[in-house]
């Protein structure tokens, strides 16, 4: 079969197959009529700020989308925050693209949700290890642009393999309680021995310590059990079972310290959110985060041609006219017609991505999470969080 899981491949995407069926009757219609007009479109969630900032990513797909297209492309640049306005910018003849339009929604809209609630996850322990556990609820066809997001967001790593590939970047990850399971009640030891002497020296070794009884009691064991080679204990326990989290950790930190093991660090799992984080940051060491980052809402993109013919247009509740997006130094995010005169101080953000067709952008992740980071620190992303 040359596609068993029935995903919807590359080249349907890039033929415009992957659209609305409106879209290919508009095509039919303005065919018919032998209507093509030159528009100006722009992609946008909000039309005005509204204090709430989202990451932007996704670029790279819309640029690979646009490739050999009769088209010229204005973007973000990936990684950077934004709220309100244009986030991306599309001129040429309307047919060159009208089918388009569901797939560069799409390349835009779950990304960004993703990579803006890992920037969540990220600033709330700003100081921790923060990993990426959450591939398991997503399709694993779109495994890696979850963890793209998640690295782009400032994650230290993630734990899906067949994304490390794709990505460049090495997964990480150690025990599942299935394997604590193969050997049973009372035999952890000789799990966690086991697990030591079998994998190679460059993985952590992180012993689980919350299959069969109390955390305290499993961690300890650990502790005896492979001594200096221990670098940490995970503690994945079940919410139902969880009580008061922070004191759990506070007291496995506590009898680690009391018996010499001060450099046994402690890493959490399981349902964690923002919140749970900040509560946690000062006595765990890390966090893996996942159901937070790939139950995210999309970020609500949509599309509309704001110009036709050189004149602006509009449908109801939208803004007519090409319009730009401006960073101010105090952190402002500000939206004007592109024809107007800028903000004092403020700074374009939106960039050339395709001219005439050609890909003019390189994209590099480390680059791009430097930008979100720094962009985050500059909009005070966090503090809304805080409150």
């Amino acid at each position: 079969m040359s596609n068993p899981f029935g995903t919807v491949p590359p080249d349907a995407i890039l033929a415009g197959e992957a659209t609305d069926a409106y879209f290919e009757r508009t095509r039919a219609t303005l065919e018919h009529a032998d209507k093509n007009p030159h528009v100006v479109a722009e992609v946008t969630a909000d039309q005005f700020p509204t204090g709430e900032f989202d990451v932007f990513t996704g670029v790279k797909d819309v640029a690979t989308l646009f490739e050999g297209r009769n088209v010229d492309v204005d973007a973000l640049p990936d990684g950077q925050l934004f709220d309100g306005g244009p986030v991306c910018r599309i001129e040429g003849p309307y047919l060159e693209f009208a089918a388009l339009e569901t797939a560069l929604l799409g390349f835009l809209s779950q990304p960004s949700g993703f990579a803006t609630a890992a920037l969540e996850a990220r600033v709330a322990a700003p100081d921790s290890l923060v990993l990426s556990f959450g591939a398991r609820h997503v399709h694993p066809s779109i495994a890696s642009t979850v963890e793209r997001a998640a690295l782009l967001a400032g994650l230290d790593g993630f734990s899906h393999v067949a994304a490390g590939e794709i990505l460049g970047r090495e997964a990480g990850g150690t025990m599942p309680h299935a394997l604590m399971f193969c050997f049973g009640e009372g035999n952890q030891a000789d799990a966690w021995t086991a697990f030591d002497e079998a994998v190679g020296e460059d993985v952590p070794r992180i012993a689980l310590v919350d299959t069969f009884w109390d955390e305290k009691s499993e961690s300890l064991l650990a502790a005896e059990t492979l001594g200096d080679d221990l670098d940490g204990v995970r503690i994945d326990t079940t919410g139902s079972r969880r009580g008061d989290f922070r004191h759990i950790i506070r007291e496995v930190r506590w009898e680690l310290d009391a018996r010499g093991h001060e450099d046994v660090d402690i890493f959490c799992s399981g349902g964690l959110v923002p919140e749970t984080i900040r509560n946690l940051r000062d006595v765990a060491d890390g966090f893996g985060v996942g159901s937070h980052i790939t139950g995210a809402d999309s970020v609500d993109f949509s599309l509309d041609i704001v110009e036709i013919e050189g004149e602006p247009i509009s449908k109801r509740g939208k803004l007519s006219g090409v319009k730009d997006v401006y960073r101010t130094p105090d952190g402002g995010h500000h939206v004007a017609l592109a024809d107007r005169e800028a903000p004092d101080d403020g700074e374009s953000l939106l960039e050339p991505l395709v001219r005439d067709g050609e890909v003019v952008r390189e994209f590099d992740l480390e680059t791009a999470t430097d930008r979100c980071l720094t962009d985050a620190a500059a909009v005070d992303f966090g503090s809304t969080l805080e409150e």
